[in-house]
């Protein structure tokens, strides 16, 4: 059992785009991802147990017309709603990527809110984040990392009281800060005005992730705007390390985090 590939499973459907390359992540890395629609889950709801990892990848779910993420969370919702809080219960991961981030805070599994870009504008470019809890599965041996982000509604909001828990819950994940990229590039460190500088938070003990940069498009180091700076590099680019985490989470289990409830 202790060679048993980590099963992962990736949302699909309605505008969600960025499965394939979440899927290349996984795979590479000793996962066995598959690709599922969601009516295809809701069709068949005990589907889910048999996953370890569930993923919301990034996407224009339903075009973002009733707002980021909100219609795809209703129909997960709706009709998934005991699956999902049984999957949770469980010793298993979970991660929503831009879109699937936006999805997971509509879902209610991560706190706060993503609201309208402070511009107004969709932006897409690469920015540099702190890592503020090294304990999360998904964050193990991260200190600082660069990552792109595409989005029109990635300004991370919550109250006062909201962010004075999230501390004490240890529940932020990242944080914008001016690094290597946007030193070099002269760029504003927090482009889309998220409170605190919030990019990512997490919940469930820091099994579930939720995070605006998309790690998937960080994969090989020639995808940095700064790969040329550096002849020597890794082809492997940082993005990979946070899926690599995720399989090595089960992997150092072994036989005992699979096989359903």
């Amino acid at each position: 059992m202790k060679n048993k590939k980590p099963k992962i499973i990736i949302m699909s459907g309605y505008g969600l785009n960025c499965e394939e390359e979440t899927k290349f992540a996984f795979d590479s890395l000793g996962g066995k991802a598959d690709i599922i629609h969601i009516n295809d889950l809701i069709a068949k709801p005990k589907m889910l147990s048999e996953y370890q990892v569930l993923v919301f990848p990034g996407g224009f779910s339903y075009g973002d017309d009733t707002g980021s993420g909100k219609a795809y969370a209703n129909k997960f919702k709706n009709h998934l709603a005991k699956e999902l809080e049984e999957f949770l219960s469980r010793d298993t991961l979970a991660i929503g990527i831009c879109n699937g981030f936006q999805i997971m805070t509509n879902l209610g599994i991560l706190p706060g809110a993503l609201a309208h870009n402070k511009n107004g504008q969709y932006i897409d470019r690469w920015v540099d984040l702190e890592i503020k809890n090294k304990k999360s599965p998904w964050l193990k041996g991260i200190t600082k990392i660069s990552l792109p982000i595409a989005h029109g509604e990635g300004k991370y909001t919550t109250s006062k009281e909201g962010y004075k828990n999230l501390q004490k819950n240890n529940q932020i994940a990242f944080k914008y800060t001016k690094g290597e990229i946007c030193k070099f590039q002269n760029l504003e460190y927090n482009p889309n005005g998220a409170k605190y500088d919030i990019a990512g938070v997490l919940a469930y003990n820091g099994r579930v992730l939720g995070m605006m940069p998309h790690p998937e498009r960080a994969m090989f180091s020639h995808q940095s705007p700064l790969w040329y700076m550096n002849k020597k590099v890794s082809k492997e680019g940082k993005g990979l390390q946070i899926f690599k985490n995720a399989v090595k989470y089960f992997s150092a289990r072994g036989g005992s985090a699979f096989g359903g409830n």
